[in-house]
């Protein structure tokens, strides 16, 4: 028999020849019964090869589309019966728990800070990842190698031994956090570390105390689990300690060795008054850690854990910042006390991260490749930190950078101006193909100043000097 297909052009030539037969049979074009070409005639036919045919009618016949004969050819089998919403059938409009309702409230997944805006050239963007093409080459043979001596059985909720072992070493030489493996949890990103940790410690309506400004999806992800957000201000000694509420939270989380997203540095007596005031009201510490190992005028500073003597901080790290965000791999530090709560809430969640890239990576650390990495990275963001700051202070009459000596960012407000003259500046910026974003979706309370948060890590020094014309365009309109 002769077929009349269309191949729709998406993915490999298989996929789309698979998606063709399967339309013609719903359409009826291919009726119950008959037999589908032979895969020689039907591969000329197409101008394919026959390993494609071949691989098309495999899949339709493991989906029952298919029913092969040995020495008889394959038959169309009875299509499923599909069952059509009935005409009047309405959608679900209201959530249906209280955990859906609060996900409506809280966070709009059509609208993130930081996304793309479309039909830009350079975007200061937070979060993309500095390319690197020895990291892609040499995590492409860390990854070849653990798929090939890796066990296909399902890893240990609580992480690989191998990468516990590799972050414990790590975190002692860089961060001055005393641990072992078993105090370790490997966890899928700092989002995850979040969301677990609100399970284990929160009960709805609890408090949590969260610094102002702050990582919007952690307030969110908190928020969206039930817990009540109140906000504390940081300023240039970071979380401002002194006024710590009477009426302890359950929860504070904090970012002490830079503070996200204003940069600063939360001083040693700050950190002695927060380890106090938790060991005192019992609450709890969340102290993410998410770029410390990025820092330009001195050695990184000790975390925060590192001053823990009363088991109160829950350390939080993540690869996904450092490496790339699509390697997904974060770890807790947790205390003794919480350790069987946390693996038990991971294992809720996905019986435990995959196993191949904790594998790959645990070799990349202990190998050195991952500080290799580390030293090639932060040389590279220094350059791009000097670049943008240069071109930011030859305006410093109308603008204020704050002092941020690490990371991957800034955080720039224009003087004088209201936040509704900031989202002006930003929309005159994106028709001339310049993408910033501003600083106020970081506060549960935005201020009426316009300020931006200009992430520099994805853009090249030869990019941001371009960008920054288009900036300096801007200002002068202004």
């Amino acid at each position: 028999m002769q077929m009349h297909l269309q191949l729709d052009g998406r993915g490999p030539l298989h996929a789309q020849l698979t998606r063709a037969l399967k339309t013609a049979v719903f359409a009826g074009r291919v009726h119950q019964g008959a037999r589908l070409p032979a895969t020689r005639l039907l591969a000329r036919e197409l101008g394919v090869s026959r390993n494609t045919v071949l691989a098309a009618y495999e899949q339709l016949r493991a989906e029952g589309f298919v029913d092969g004969r040995v020495g008889s050819g394959s038959y169309v089998t009875p299509p499923l019966q599909v069952v059509r919403p009935a005409a009047d059938a309405e959608p679900v409009l209201e959530p249906q728990s209280e955990f859906a309702r609060r996900g409506r409230r809280y966070h709009d997944h059509l609208r993130i800070p930081g996304m793309r805006i479309p039909g830009v050239r350079h975007a200061f963007q937070y979060g993309v990842p500095l390319t690197n093409p020895a990291l892609t080459s040499a995590w492409a043979r860390e990854l070849a190698h653990a798929a090939a001596y890796t066990a296909p059985n399902y890893p240990k909720t609580q992480g690989l031994p191998a990468l516990r072992e590799a972050v414990c070493d790590y975190l002692g030489r860089r961060r001055g956090v005393q641990a072992v493996p078993d105090d370790v949890v490997i966890v899928d990103g700092t989002q995850q570390a979040v969301a677990l940790t609100a399970r284990v410690l929160l009960d709805p309506g609890d408090e949590v105390l969260l610094e102002e400004p702050h990582y919007a999806a952690m307030r969110e992800t908190l928020q969206i689990h039930g817990a009540r957000v109140r906000t504390l201000a940081v300023d240039d000694n970071g979380l401002c300690c002194e006024a710590l509420p009477e009426r302890a939270p359950k929860l504070i989380c904090v970012t002490p060795s830079h503070q996200f997203p204003s940069g600063a540095v939360l001083s040693l007596p700050r950190r002695l008054a927060l380890l106090d005031y938790a060991r005192q009201h019992r609450s709890w510490i969340l102290e993410d850690d998410y770029d410390g190992e990025f820092r330009y005028d001195a050695r990184p500073l000790a975390a925060l854990r590192s001053l823990d003597e009363h088991g109160r901080v829950i350390y939080v790290g993540t690869f996904s910042k450092v490496m790339f965000p699509s390697l997904r791999l974060g770890y807790l530090v947790v205390p003794a006390g919480l350790r069987g709560d946390y693996v038990n809430a991971k294992w809720q969640d996905d019986f435990g991260s995959a196993g191949i890239e904790q594998a790959a990576l645990a070799r990349f650390i202990v190998d050195g490749g991952f500080e290799r990495h580390l030293a090639r990275t932060s040389k590279t963001l220094k350059e791009r930190r000097a670049a943008l700051l240069a071109a930011l202070r030859a305006h410093g009459d109308r603008l204020e950078v704050a002092d941020s000596h690490a990371g991957m960012h800034l955080v720039v407000w224009l003087k004088n101006r209201s936040a509704a003259e900031g989202e002006a500046f930003i929309a005159r910026a994106r028709s001339l193909g310049l993408g910033l974003y501003p600083i106020a979706p970081y506060y549960l309370d935005p201020p009426d100043r316009a300020g931006l948060l200009l992430g520099y890590g994805g853009l090249s020094v030869a990019e941001i000097n371009e960008a920054m014309k288009l900036f300096e365009i801007c200002l002068q309109e202004g």
